[in-house]
């Protein structure tokens, strides 16, 4: 499988793209980055080093938008860190020159490879929306398109109904689902609806301490890895090997956050779900919706309506994750991780 990915890395963003590295049936086409959690060029930066502590430097991250599109940027070093992924280091120093526009870039590769190429978006939908500004026919060209955002019938995680992606840049949003009701009047098949993965399933996805003593098992590490609830926040981890000790400094920082908004020492890993449905190794239910973005009202900016009913006369332009398996989710992370983790302490 041929992916696209465009992310905010982001702690959760940086455990999902993990993971795809992890997926020898997943062909990573590039990277491209937009700012959300951090600024474009950190996440630049993070994907840049993660790519390489995954060994796979070769895969192209580009740039595109520099902020949102009618909104100042604002960035969430309390929930990811400074520098976004938590207290995990950067393995390589500061970002490396890409000349090429990552919108230019996506309409380019579509172009090339119609019907090839499946999208994965975890960040503000500013480069999708820009990109199909420029490509209308975008939605056709596509194999398929996965979002991680919005918050339906659930409370928000930013506002008490909105929720991060969508709040980040709501303008954007609106754009992406505007433009695949268009393409839904205009016939676009049903399987090129962007399948989105809300607040609603992706919070299913409660990651709890004890995964990354899993996860060091699995990986071979010469001793097990605990991160505990009573450690002193800021505790660096120890373990032998490189990727279990970057994700345990990463996620350490999620639990905590997660801890101080009184939620327990657990992570939201929304990403890693939707990457599993990109990837098309973790099984979901849906249903048809027709979503539409609130940008004027200050009380409800940011928030995603779903019409599953029709309502709205109009018709579906996205299908919306309505149900999850998390325990199979995670047995399939450790694995995958797992066996990744180990491959890189050999070299082979």
């Amino acid at each position: 499988m041929r992916l696209l990915i465009d992310n905010d890395t982001g702690i959760d963003d940086a455990l999902a793209l993990a993971y795809l590295c992890a997926c020898e049936h997943i062909q990573i086409e590039a990277i491209t980055s937009t700012p959300g959690n951090v600024d474009a060029e950190q996440v630049t930066a993070n994907n840049d080093a993660l790519l390489a502590l995954c060994d796979q430097p070769d895969v192209p991250v580009l740039i595109g938008a520099r902020e949102p599109l009618e909104v100042p940027l604002v960035t969430t070093p309390e929930t990811h860190g400074p520098q976004g992924v938590g207290y995990a280091m950067l393995s390589t120093p500061g970002v490396a020159a890409h000349s090429h526009d990552a919108v230019d870039y996506w309409i380019e590769a579509a172009r090339t490879n119609p019907g090839e190429l499946t999208v994965l978006l975890t960040a503000p939908l500013t480069n999708f929306a820009l990109a199909l500004r420029r490509e209308p026919k975008l939605p056709w060209l596509l194999r398929k398109v996965v979002i991680m955002g919005g918050a339906f019938y659930y409370q928000g995680n930013t506002t008490p109904t909105a929720e991060w992606n969508t709040h980040v840049d709501p303008h954007a949003a609106k754009e992406v689902f505007t433009a695949y009701t268009v393409a839904a009047e205009q016939g676009l098949p049903s399987e090129k609806l962007p399948i989105v993965c809300s607040l609603d399933t992706t919070e299913r996805f409660e990651m709890q301490p004890d995964f990354l003593t899993k996860l060091s098992t699995e990986a071979g590490c010469a001793e097990p890895e605990f991160v505990l609830a009573s450690d002193p926040e800021g505790t660096l981890s120890t373990a032998s090997n490189p990727l279990v000790r970057y994700l345990s400094d990463a996620l350490r920082f999620y639990f905590e956050f997660h801890r101080h908004y009184d939620q327990g020492y657990i992570a939201h890993v929304h990403d890693y779900f939707a990457a599993g449905v990109a990837a098309g190794t973790l099984d979901y239910q849906s249903r048809p919706a027709t979503i539409d973005v609130e940008t004027e009202s200050e009380l409800l900016f940011g928030t995603t309506v779903a019409d599953f009913r029709g309502l709205w006369g109009k018709p579906a332009n996205a299908h919306v994750v309505t149900g999850n398996n998390p325990e199979a989710g995670f047995a399939e992370l450790v694995t995958r991780l797992g066996s990744l983790a180990r491959k890189l302490n050999t070299g082979s």
